[in-house]
């Protein structure tokens, strides 16, 4: 059963108690020690493996290695025993906030797992760094970190559904924050108020604007999740010292809903568990197959299709337009509607071309499918033919497929649209995706299998076959870990591959 909390913004003089605040109730849904669900739990071990997945094949770039360098500049705080890197030796350990801080960027870097999307844009997988590394820290045992990360997934995913933060130019980390705190809560079994604490500071300390994901994207947009889980981190523990936090932070008349959101006369239905409830948001969300914005998966697939099937359509000669008719947020977001003539710009970073549907339609088309390094090479985005068929395309919103992106019934909810190929002779190609394959409805839903496979091809390049076989056999007996099993739940990089010492010094 779930609950619908009504939020608004309230005036100081209404003193609305904490128990009615929804940082309260947040709170009171990590406290619930309601047992976590085997199909729940199998799909935290899906996530974990995703997260390693695209961690492993982030370990060289360079946002990582200074991300990692970073975090070894500060030793393991006391209190605990510290956190492992992804890619470092399983002895080699670090403060948990920095450690979130970089396997946030890791698992970030690449756009390459999961996500979930609603009145707000996610991506619940980036509760698991900060939630791992207080677990490694702190000596927690499998089944507390599985609790833990189901909270984390629960929180943020049913903000998601309820806030929207991308009409304010928000960006949607403001709800990882909170939600990690929440996760982080329950892996240590502490109490409501110190959690209700610690997500009102996560939540002020994360809200930014939504500029990291538009023009000329930076390397931050990898880095704002996993600031937000360390921020997550901290807030933490200052609660946990008797520290408080701005309240109510969301409904106060300066608080986030009044000047941030939709203002002082906003409201907003926000579903949360009921206690006792099991925590099922996890099931909602689904993963990428392809390392590209979520909004793209489905158009790759179709592309791919297409150009197999009809390779006439690859030569830009044979075209004469290509219109892409989707939801609002695919058109407005990372297609033409945007407006960023960087997203036409075959000079532009791999961050913008990932949110660029005209020029991720274009290769995957030509290539016949999509690869997570060799489809942003320089090269690649310069092909004089690729750029004469990018430039060929273009997106339009179209309200049947907008209504479905925002429909509440998983059946027609849809991330896709309808291409019109115009070709030179004068006949015309149209076909529609609405999922992509990988969804749970698409034409091959990811599962166990689907996720290891992923890990194997992303990881093999980087470490040894052993290592490979270790943290599968691992993470697939996650809730019977004991503490010193948890802390060995990281990947270990192929000797020399990691050269930390050629990392840009910093401060630090």
């Amino acid at each position: 059963m779930t609950v619908t909390h009504h939020v608004r913004v309230h005036a100081s003089s209404e003193n609305l108690v904490r128990e009615d605040q929804l940082a309260w109730k947040i709170a009171e849904v990590a406290v619930d020690q309601v047992e976590v669900e085997q199909p729940v739990v199998d799909m935290i071990i899906n996530r974990i493996i995703d997260n390693a997945s695209v961690a492993a094949a982030s370990l060289t770039r360079a946002p990582i290695v200074a991300a990692r360098a970073q975090a070894f500049s500060h030793p393991v705080s006391t209190g605990g025993a510290g956190a492992n890197l992804f890619g470092t030796p399983l002895d080699r350990r670090t403060s948990p906030e920095w450690a979130a801080w970089a396997n946030g960027v890791a698992v970030r870097e690449l756009d390459y797992h999961d996500t979930f999307l609603a009145a707000e844009y996610s991506h619940p997988g980036d509760n698991i760094p900060p939630t791992l590394a207080v677990a490694q820290h702190t000596g927690k045992d499998g089944r507390a970190l599985v609790r833990g990360i189901a909270t984390g997934y629960e929180i943020q995913m049913d903000l998601v559904r309820a806030i929207c933060l991308h009409k304010h130019k928000i960006d949607h980390v403001a709800h990882l924050g909170p939600s990690a705190a929440a996760g982080i809560g329950t892996l240590l079994g502490l109490d409501v108020e110190t959690i209700y604490q610690a997500v009102g500071q996560a939540l002020h300390t994360t809200t930014a604007t939504r500029q990291s994901r538009k023009g000329e994207i930076s390397t931050w947009k990898a880095h704002a999740p996993a600031f937000a889980g360390k921020m997550a981190v901290e807030a933490v523990d200052r609660a946990m010292r008797g520290q408080t936090s701005p309240a109510p932070i969301y409904e106060g008349e300066d608080g986030v809903i009044a000047w941030m959101l939709d203002g002082k006369d906003a409201a907003y239905e926000v579903p949360l568990p009921a206690a006792g409830e099991p925590k099922r948001a996890i099931l909602d969300s689904y993963t990428k197959e392809h390392s590209a914005e979520y909004q793209a998966q489905a158009w790759i697939d179709l592309a791919r299709k297409l150009g197999t099937a009809n390779p006439a359509l690859r030569d830009p000669a044979n075209i004469a337009s290509i219109v892409l008719h989707t939801s609002h947020h695919t058109h407005y977001v990372i297609g033409s509607g945007a407006n960023d003539p960087q997203k036409y710009d075959p000079t532009a970073s791999r961050e913008t071309l990932d949110h660029s549907i005209p020029y991720i339609f274009a290769v995957a088309l030509q290539d016949g499918g999509w690869h997570h390094v060799d489809s942003y090479t320089p090269e690649r985005a310069g092909r004089a033919d690729t750029v004469a068929l990018w430039h060929k395309i273009t997106t339009a919103e179209d309200a049947e497929w907008t209504r479905r992106y925002h429909s509440e019934d998983p059946d027609e909810k849809a991330f896709g649209g309808r291409v019109e190929i115009r070709l030179t002779d004068g006949s015309t190609v149209v076909d529609e995706i609405a999922v992509a394959d990988a969804h749970p409805l698409g034409a091959r839903p990811f599962a166990r299998e689907n996720y290891i496979a992923k890990f194997r091809l992303l990881a093999e390049p980087v470490l040894e076959a052993a290592e490979i076989e270790r943290f599968l056999e691992l993470v697939q007996r996650l809730p019977e870990l004991t503490a010193a099993e948890v802390a060995e739940l990281s990947i270990v990089a192929k000797p020399g591959l990691l050269d930390d010492a050629a990392a840009p010094a910093g401060l630090f």
